[in-house]
């Protein structure tokens, strides 16, 4: 796996969701129960960032981020969401990909650096295709892991 950031399988779902807020929730419970962090930490790091603005980057994905205590080293979780969710992106498109990072509170430029290739690996437009195609979350934990490692070689 990464050395930048670990994805457990289980941190990969596919989701339904209505809202940005049940999205959130729903990503704070999954890193809870997946990384063993406390859920209301988490929702409260992730909400603290979306107040300085919107984490919906643009073309259907979104990257909620924070930085928690009780980590080791950088965390992941992917959601592809059954329909797509208003975000406040900056584009204006509602998300359809959700892919939710947490750093240990002192991970400064490893969390860039992590964020960074998370927004690469997501602005790339066939993977995208791949991704919203996926037939279910064992198939999209493929594809991610694929390009995790290709990236980190």
């Amino acid at each position: 796996m990464s050395a930048l950031f670990t994805l457990d399988p289980s941190a990969v779902r596919v989701v339904r969701a209505d809202t940005k807020q049940q999205i959130l929730a729903d990503l704070a419970a999954c890193f809870a129960a997946v990384y063993g962090l406390d859920v209301a930490t988490v929702m409260d790091g992730i909400e603290e960032r979306e107040k300085l603005g919107s984490t919906g980057f643009g073309r259907g994905v979104a990257i909620p981020h924070a930085r928690v205590d009780g980590l080791e080293r950088p965390v992941a979780a992917f959601f592809r969401l059954e329909s797509p969710v208003e975000f406040a992106s900056a584009d204006g498109m509602p998300v359809d990909c959700v892919f939710g990072l947490l750093s240990p509170t002192q991970a400064g430029a490893t969390h860039l650096q992590a964020l960074a290739a998370i927004s690469r690996m997501m602005r790339d437009e066939r993977m995208h295709e791949r991704l919203v195609s996926a037939p279910d979350a064992e198939a999209l934990f493929g594809l991610l892991v694929n390009v995790i490692d290709r990236d980190a070689a």
